[in-house]
């Protein structure tokens, strides 16, 4: 059976916070958002996730976007200058 390793790909990512919330809706591309008390409304390839305060939104390479947990994201990420 073979193995396979992820091609390093340099992706552009935020951190949502309860202070971000328009910067973040404004990255992407969201004309009108739907926040509440845990996160804000995003839209994927999947549709509309609930994308929770603390996690990260990631822009794939594609162009979309996508919630990811903040522990699970700074387990498999680091920051490139």
């Amino acid at each position: 059976m073979p193995y396979y390793r992820k091609k390093p790909v340099v992706i552009e990512a935020r951190k949502l916070t309860e202070d971000n919330v328009d910067e973040i809706a404004d990255w992407c591309n969201l004309k009108q958002h739907v926040s509440c008390l845990s996160g804000i409304i995003i839209k994927t390839l999947e549709g509309e996730v609930l994308a929770k305060f603390g996690c990260y939104i990631v822009k794939g390479v594609c162009g979309e976007f996508y919630p990811c947990r903040a522990d699970i994201f700074e387990e498999i990420h680091e920051e490139v200058e």
